[in-house]
């Protein structure tokens, strides 16, 4: 099942222009900040939209310019630098939010395994005991695990990482790199990358590739 973007996205200072496929596994996007790799996710996404390309993902077809497929119909996962938290909801609300606006949610039964599922993921990142606390009440370290969670917990056929460890300290950065290493075997979603760390790259790069002013320069 392959995964295929050729983006042109004009930017204030150059053009992003890349083309890249994978199957599987994880490809890290490298390179200084402002190289455009901020901008390739987002078009991969739908948040916004190439000047012109093609964007597939598992086969299908989610923009060539004549389709445009909508954010919430990509099934994609992404988790912001930010994270993006919604500060007015708990943990467990923003971690399920992204099941709640699935189909499957109308039917009792489907709905129940969509929430065991979101238990599960919670339990597993070690966020369970913070189910009813707020994101301004927690640490940058929880934030992220449930910014990741929430991520995962739709079952996504691809998963978008833009610098998701940068914020965390170096004792919980270990922790979550065990985490994030045990999901990317146990789950196998295919997920980009986004990474300034060479030990991030080394760790969980499948696929790499080095961007500069909106191209490739090595892969």
């Amino acid at each position: 099942m392959c995964t295929y973007f050729k983006i042109k996205k004009q930017l204030d200072r150059f053009s992003v222009d890349v083309e890249y496929s994978f199957d599987k596994g994880v490809l890290v996007i490298q390179g200084e900040s402002g190289a455009g790799k901020t901008t390739v996710l987002n078009c991969i996404s739908g948040l916004k939209q190439p000047d012109e390309g093609k964007v597939i993902i598992e086969e299908q077809l989610v923009f060539d310019g004549k389709t445009n497929i909508p954010v919430r119909n990509r099934q994609v996962g992404y988790l912001f630098q930010n994270y993006a938290l919604f500060p007015n909801m708990t943990v467990e609300k923003n971690v399920t939010y992204g099941i709640k606006n699935k189909k499957e949610y109308r039917d009792r039964e489907k709905r129940k395994e969509l929430l065991d599922y979101a238990d599960y993921i919670m339990e597993t990142f070690g966020i369970t005991h913070l189910k009813k606390r707020y994101p301004g009440n927690i640490s940058g370290g929880e934030k992220q695990r449930v910014a990741l969670a929430r991520a995962i917990v739709t079952q996504p056929r691809l998963l978008l990482l833009d610098e998701p460890f940068s914020a965390l300290d170096v004792k919980t950065k270990e922790v979550v790199y065990e985490e994030f290493a045990a999901f990317k075997e146990t789950l196998g979603i295919p997920t980009i990358l986004i990474t300034h760390d060479p030990r991030e790259s080394e760790l969980f790069a499948d696929h790499r590739i080095f961007m500069k002013d909106g191209t490739i320069q090595e892969q």
